[in-house]
């Protein structure tokens, strides 16, 4: 069911998308070489703690997770994109590390993605993480009252099939509430004009995703982890936007 939100609620999801953005701020400064994911996910769980807000990740058990996820941050490392599961692994020189937090303040849930390269970087690595940026911008521009989801999609899909990329269409965007996952699902590829008519009120999570050389995944033997067919490394970025009259609202914005 998708939910419109008025504007007292967008008003009240404000801190969460703060909160989010927060988090998403100091992991970017503390992923360095030499740190481990262990300890990423310790310092989103100290805030998550110091803010008395609620972790959306750690009993979360859907029907792709092979058990609850155990964890507050997902940590895609390389050739890993999407629901890292966090493990004893030491950041090395030039990893690309994207990671992905979502948390709920006051009943109200934002969530969030981002990728760094640590240490030394790759320039595909860099121009991997910009078209993804792009793509992200494009797919938030598009966010406005009267467009269509597939505009979104589409708007996405035109900066990455411009870089080259190929895209994924399995996991993407999706509505955001008093949950983490809601309707209405938002592919990174579609058609502009079709789809479900956007309204002042709706809440989405939009989060194009790539991998250098291929649209396959597979799942690794931790039952989460989601990594490419060919071993190419992937970027993730996502924001909680809000539509409303005046115009897309990101309610995850960094700085």
């Amino acid at each position: 069911m998708i939910e419109l939100r008025t504007p007292t609620q967008i008003e009240q999801m404000r801190p969460a998308g703060r909160f989010v953005a927060d988090v998403i701020t100091r992991l970017a400064e503390v992923a360095d070489v030499g740190v481990n994911l262990l300890e990423l996910d310790a310092v989103a769980h100290e805030m998550i703690r110091e803010r008395g807000a609620e972790s959306c990740y750690l009993d979360y058990h859907p029907s792709f997770g092979a058990s609850p996820f155990g964890k507050v941050l997902c940590t895609s490392v390389n050739d890993a994109v999407l629901h890292g599961l966090p493990h004893d692994y030491v950041l090395r020189d030039g990893d690309l590390l994207s990671v992905d937090f979502a948390a709920s303040v006051d009943g109200w849930v934002s969530d969030s993605a981002l990728s760094v390269v640590v240490g030394t970087p790759r320039q595909e690595d860099l121009d991997l993480i910009a078209t993804t940026g792009r793509a992200l911008d494009a797919g938030i521009a598009a966010a406005t009252v009267g467009n269509k989801i597939g505009d979104i999609s589409a708007a996405i899909a035109g900066v990455a099939r411009a870089a080259g990329l190929r895209i994924n269409t399995q996991f993407g965007g999706h509505g955001v509430g008093r949950t983490m996952h809601g309707d209405p699902h938002i592919p990174n590829d579609g058609t502009a004009g079709r789809g479900f008519k956007l309204k002042a009120g709706l809440v989405i999570a939009i989060e194009p995703w790539f991998l250098h050389s291929t649209d396959e995944i597979y799942t690794d033997a931790d039952g989460w982890t989601l990594r490419s067919g060919d071993g190419s490394r992937g970027a993730h970025m996502e924001h909680t936007v809000a539509i409303t009259p005046d115009g897309p609202l990101v309610l995850t914005a960094r700085g």
